[in-house]
């Protein structure tokens, strides 16, 4: 993978190949649970984690805060806001400050809007973050959920202010590929870093479903509409096939499949316990040649290209 960003750990290192995401951590994992994933990715090379203020009730951040305070120079940590309440000036301040509180600590290494808010001024938005990377609250600034003409716009309005975003995280699996249309390319000639969540498509990608097991789909209807679609479960079942040939997990494949993409991104991997962990974790490892990659693309519709013409793809 090639990364085009500049985004480092204090200490200077680059950012690891993956990601883990903490949302689980107070939720389907407890304390020493998580603990032990948190091991077993740094023990992997992982030095970059994400939270959010209010995942499992900001239980998240209050078990994460401490695991990163005792090496806060090598781990970079990200965290976000405003996924509730707006992007203005009050809330973004009172959740970051409510951050800090659950994490333990004055400062992140990235600090993402959650989605996009079109009710709010970027100017209001981008200015407090502004401010919060002069006072060292945060050092970097990051956008979640955001289209591509979003990010843009607040990309110039943050030029305007003498900053700039720095991280993209996008839905983007192989079941989910509508990000390589713009929000890809346009991280790439932007420097921007690209760190997208869901690579297991909800657990489609997993093929517990096919075997009749239990998750997200199962138990959210928000997943269920997101990735109940007929074809996501054929590709699915197709993936779990080709790993059986190569003797490997589907979730492997899956997360090696966008690790792998020309566009460098680093996806967030996540889970609930150690054994749903290492098949995800295994892809760091995994040699993922063009051939194989394109056989998994093909498992799926690729997107148009923006301008829809065909003949020039």
């Amino acid at each position: 993978m090639t990364q085009t960003h500049t985004l480092r750990t204090l200490s200077g290192k680059p950012l690891s190949d993956l990601t883990f995401g903490t949302m689980q951590f107070g939720a389907g994992a407890d304390e020493a649970e998580s603990r032990a994933m948190y091991d077993a990715c740094r023990a992997a090379g992982i030095n970059h984690f994400d939270t959010a203020v209010g995942y499992a009730e900001g239980e998240s951040e209050r078990i994460v805060g401490p695991f990163v305070k005792a090496e806060r120079e090598d781990v970079f940590l990200a965290t976000k806001v405003a996924f509730a309440g707006g992007a203005g000036r009050d809330n973004i301040r009172k959740q970051f400050d409510q951050c800090r509180s659950q994490l333990g600590m004055d400062s992140v290494d990235l600090l993402y809007i959650h989605r996009w808010d079109g009710e709010t001024a970027l100017e209001e938005t981008f200015s407090t973050l502004a401010e919060m990377q002069e006072q060292g609250a945060i050092r970097h600034i990051g956008v979640s959920n955001f289209a591509a003409w979003q990010v843009m716009k607040a990309q110039a309005v943050a030029q305007t202010l003498g900053t700039r975003i720095d991280a993209l995280q996008p839905m983007f699996s192989l079941v989910k590929r509508q990000a390589e249309v713009e929000l890809f390319p346009m991280a790439n000639d932007q420097g921007i870093g690209i760190f997208p969540y869901s690579p297991l498509g909800g657990g489609l990608l997993t093929g517990k479903y096919a075997r009749g097991e239990s998750g997200r789909l199962t138990e959210n209807e928000m997943y269920r509409k997101r990735y109940d679609v007929d074809w996501m479960r054929k590709a699915a079942e197709s993936l779990s096939d080709i790993a059986e040939e190569l003797g490997t997990h589907p979730a492997t494949l899956a997360v090696a499949w966008v690790a792998a993409h020309p566009n460098g991104p680093s996806p967030i991997i996540s889970a609930r316990s150690m054994a749903q962990l290492e098949p995800s974790l295994a892809a760091s490892d995994f040699a993922m040649d063009g051939a194989l990659f394109a056989r998994l693309a093909a498992l799926t519709p690729a997107p148009p290209p923006a301008t829809d013409r065909l003949e020039e793809a």
